[in-house]
Parts: structure tokens; C-alpha cells; sequence
């Protein structure tokens, strides 16, 4: 059978601080559709049997009907394939919610328990669903897998090895030496942005599908795989277009904020990527980072992060 792994998507998310920085909120919530229909068309394509989408697919507090008509109206360009979905913390199986009251399309299914199970010939994909902004207690620890000879996939929104935030709240945490022992042939989890993908690995993130800061660097985007009987193929395809992109400049031969940003403006920078300079060495004048940010040219630089020295 052959799989198509993303997670976190969070449609409609604000982007607060790209929100602050001209139009880069809206240019992310247009790039997140497009990331989107590249999934879909990857799916019609490749004729694939399961999506798999791991919780987080929208924001709650935010999202508009018409982005979920928008998603729905996806999903029944590819009317072939099965569609799963494990409501997470931004996006959770609650009174209100479009996981309740929309109509999805008939090849959607929703997890809407803690847990559940959809028993098919050869495969049982078990689901979890968060059904409140918070989960302490893991619930994928009480799951037994019923029939060990087929393939036994499970799709969960959790905190692999995970601990409280600092307001005091996990969000279903569970150790990975626990999930090993549960024994499934692929475990397909989300809410974690950054991959942790490595080839045929059957515990993964896919991490989010585009970059939200500068602290998820690296590639987005999704896992397709393939399973024959118990034998696991996996590899990730890159989505994003657009990469966070941090980059050291040194400042020990400065000597004015002139000479910082003309250096600054001289960067040969993709101009694709959305950038954080972090100045480092010994500096020989006060650094106003607010100040450079505003008197460079290149657009794309967001943040100035200051750690240099006081050599004064």
C-alpha cells in the first residue's frame, strides 16, 4: 500500500510576526495553499491509496469557512484515495468545530474518540484525536494492536518524549521506547514542525509542511511511502520553496554602522529564503539592530540578532 505522510499544515494561521513585516503574512497563507495542491497533485499522480494527515490541519481559533471549502474541494479531486485525519491541539475534535459540523467529502474520515480503529482487509489504521487544547495523559499507551498479521498503521497528534510547557501542559506525551514496544508497521505522528525523518524509519515527523520562523530551519514538506506486507519504503519530498535561513556575519572588521550595512546590503542572499543574520565577534561601535534592520535594502532580511563583544 502506498502512503502520503504530512502533518501541520495549520491553515489560516496568523503568521504574527511576518504579519508585521509588510504583506509576508499574506505571501505565507498564499504559499501554504500552493504547498498544499502540490500534495494533492502528488497524490493523483502517484495513484495513492492513504493520505495520512496527522493533526494540526488548521487553526481553530482562526480559520475561515472558506479555507476549509477550500481543503474539502481538494480532497474530492482525489475522491480514490482514503483520507485520514487525527484532529491535534490547534485543530481539535471539539463542539463547534468544522471537524463536527461541516460536510467533508465521503472519502474524509475523522478521527472522533480518543481512539479508534477502521479494520480493513489487510490493513487497520488506528487514530487519536486531541478533543481539547491539551492532552496530559497519552492515550496511544492503552491501544493493543487486534490482528498482529496485517499491516497495523498508527496516526496520532503527540509529544514524542515530551514534557510540559512552560504553562504546565503536555500535548499526549509518549516515550519512544513505549511506542517501539506497541509494535505498529508505521507510526505517522505530527505536531513536532522539524522532521526527524530518516529513511524507512517507521516512528516519524514529517514536520510541517512549510516553515512558520527562524526556529524551524531546514526543508519542509511531506513523507511518501510504501509498505509490502511488513516491509517499510519511506523518503521525504521537499514542499516549501521558501527556507528560514539563519546566517553568521562577523563585525570585527567594522568600524561604523555604515560599514555594517553596506556589508549587510552586499550579501549574496537567495532571494527566496527569509533570512536571520546573527552578528558575532568583537564589535568596535554600538550596534542599533533595530536601527540597521530599517537602513538595509534587502528585503528579505527579517531579524538582526546581535551577539557580538564590547570591545570598546
Amino acid at each position: 500500500m502506498k502512503f502520503v505522510h504530512i502533518a501541520d499544515m495549520h491553515f489560516d494561521s496568523p503568521f504574527t510576526e511576518l504579519s508585521n513585516t509588510g504583506n509576508l503574512g499574506d505571501m505565507r497563507r498564499l504559499e501554504q495553499r500552493k504547498v498544499f495542491k502540490k500534495v494533492i497533485d502528488y497524490v493523483k499522480q502517484n495513484q495513492i491509496e492513504y493520505l495520512l494527515i496527522a493533526g494540526d490541519l488548521y487553526e481553530h481559533t482562526y480559520v475561515r469557512k472558506s479555507s476549509i471549502e477550500y481543503i474539502n474541494s481538494l480532497f474530492q479531486e482525489i475522491d480514490n484515495t482514503k483520507i485520514f485525519i487525527s484532529p491535534g491541539n490547534h485543530d481539535p475534535y471539539i463542539k463547534g468545530s468544522y471537524y463536527q459540523d461541516f460536510q467533508w467529502s465521503k472519502n474524509v474520515q475523522i478521527c472522533k474518540n480518543p481512539w479508534e480503529i477502521v479494520e480493513g482487509e489487510k490493513i487497520d489504521i488506528y487514530m487519536t484525536a486531541f478533543t481539547d487544547f491539551y492532552e496530559n495523559q497519552s492515550i496511544i499507551e492503552k491501544i493493543q494492536i487486534k490482528n498482529p498479521s496485517k499491516i497495523n498503521l498508527l496516526l496520532t497528534h503527540c509529544d514524542l518524549n515530551g514534557n510540559q510547557d512552560e504553562n504546565g501542559f503536555s500535548y499526549q506525551p509518549i516515550l519512544e521506547s513505549k511506542l517501539n514496544t506497541l509494535e505498529f508497521d508505521y507510526v505517522a505522528m505530527g505536531h513536532i514542525h522539524k522532521t526527524n525523518f530518516i529513511p524507512n524509519k517507521k516512528i516519524v515527523y514529517p514536520g510541517s509542511t512549510i516553515s512558520f520562523g527562524f526556529d524551524e530551519t531546514g526543508e519542509h514538506g511531506m513523507i511518501v511511502g510504501e509498505l509490502n506486507g511488513k516491509s517499510l519504503l519511506t523518503n521525504f519530498i521537499k514542499l516549501d520553496d521558501r527556507l528560514f535561513t539563519k546566517y553568521e556575519l562577523n563585525v570585527d572588521n567594522f568600524f561604523c554602522k555604515e560599514d555594517l550595512v553596506e556589508k549587510m546590503n552586499n550579501l549574496k542572499l537567495d532571494t527566496m529564503n527569509l533570512y536571520e543574520i546573527i552578528l558575532t565577534g568583537n564589535r568596535q561601535f554600538e550596534i542599533n539592530t533595530r536601527e540597521i534592520l530599517n537602513l538595509i535594502e534587502q528585503e528579505n532580511i527579517l531579524k538582526i540578532k546581535d551577539n557580538t563583544r564590547n570591545c570598546l
